[in-house]
């Protein structure tokens, strides 16, 4: 059977958008800068290779559009072209025709789809779009989540949202990569911005480094609010895609007012958990008749007894095959809960019953030989 997770998103990364990666102040670290730009430009240069026919690209308003007039929970440009912002005006190229389908074909899947035709093209997409390596005439879908304006939607809402959008590419045929742009811990805009919790980010940076994505799902809105990391919405979106993987790629680079963190996933590797047995599995269908015979001993007293008693004759009320009956009889209890796979909690819970039926029959035996 193949591992690989059937999916229309075919890769994915988490990447940061800070505005001084193109403005460059003195205030930054250049050095620290191009180690991120180079980082995107190998996941780019990966995604390419792929040869998806859409890029999406995941992302949040900074106060620019959505504030007043209407302010959606999701949001997508289902125009043609897009004015970008600051330093990167003029047009960007948008997929239309991939926008417009996915507002009904969401509906089905329970989501209200905004779309706007007139929306600016903020940085936080165009910017990771650029320093991946794609150009302005590179169709980009761009998805809005409203990250910064309360009421946000909730972190469980934004990995349905993901959820959600994976299937209804898949029955629309598109094969796409994802790009969740955002920070980690950053307070725009407020007298918390130099102080960026690192201490935070690295804890679930090393988490979703080693696979473990549904972490953020344990994240409220007040927790993603004080640890600066409202925008881990993008990201949300992103981990209900991946499950749990290990990404291809990983970087951590703290700065004095952003966190950045870039993690990139193919989805054509498999979860990490995937052919770990588990260590409390399920009752063993095929075994019935002798997992009905630990659960006796595991409750019983009085079957402990018997067992103790004869146990050959204990094991003749069941239908045991000749190997199960082998184990039973001599109360094997790693081979009952390892080789067969019945549950620990019964094959411990006997051996403890038995153990107690055992010194019983002894102090029965020693009492009734000092009184004779």
């Amino acid at each position: 059977m193949s591992t690989t997770r059937q999916t229309s998103i075919i890769a994915a990364a988490a990447v940061p958008h800070a505005p001084q990666f193109l403005s460059r102040p003195a205030t930054e670290d250049l050095e620290q800068v191009e180690r991120v730009r180079q980082q995107l430009a190998a996941i780019g240069e990966d995604f390419r290779a792929r040869n998806p026919d859409t890029i999406i690209v995941v992302s949040n308003d900074h106060g620019d559009h959505f504030v007043t007039h209407s302010v959606p929970a999701f949001c997508v440009h289902a125009a043609d072209r897009a004015d970008g912002m600051h330093k990167h005006r003029g047009d960007w190229a948008l997929d239309p025709d991939l926008a417009y389908a996915l507002v009904p074909e969401l509906e089905t899947q329970g989501f209200d789809l905004a779309y706007t035709l007139s929306a600016k093209l903020p940085t936080a997409f165009t910017i990771p779009y650029e320093f991946m390596g794609y150009t302005r005439e590179t169709p980009m879908t761009a998805i809005f989540v409203n990250a910064y304006v309360p009421p946000q939607p909730s972190g469980r809402r934004c990995y349905a949202f993901g959820q959600a959008l994976d299937r209804a590419l898949r029955s629309l045929g598109r094969r796409a990569v994802l790009i969740a742009s955002g920070g980690m811990s950053h307070y725009p805009g407020t007298r918390h911005y130099p102080h960026p919790d690192v201490d935070t980010d690295r804890a679930l940076f090393e988490r979703m480094k080693a696979g473990d994505l549904r972490q953020l799902l344990g994240l409220s809105e007040r927790q993603l609010d004080v640890t600066g990391n409202l925008e881990l919405r993008a990201t949300l979106m992103l981990a209900a895609v991946v499950g749990e993987r290990v990404p291809f790629a990983a970087q951590f680079e703290p700065s004095w007012h952003h966190t950045y963190a870039t993690l990139a996933w193919s989805l054509d590797t498999p979860p990490v958990d995937e052919g770990q047995a588990l260590i409390y599995p399920a009752l063993p269908a095929r075994r019935v008749p002798l997992v009905e015979a630990v659960y006796r001993l595991r409750t019983s007293a009085a079957d402990a007894r018997r067992f103790v008693e004869d146990a050959a004759a204990f094991c003749d009320q069941f239908r045991l095959d000749a190997d199960e009956r082998s184990a039973l009889v001599a109360l094997d209890e790693a081979a009952l809960r390892d080789a067969f796979g019945i549950h620990a909690l019964l094959t411990a819970g006997a051996r403890t019953q038995v153990e107690i039926a055992r010194k019983a029959q002894a102090g029965a035996g020693a009492s009734a030989a000092q009184n004779h």
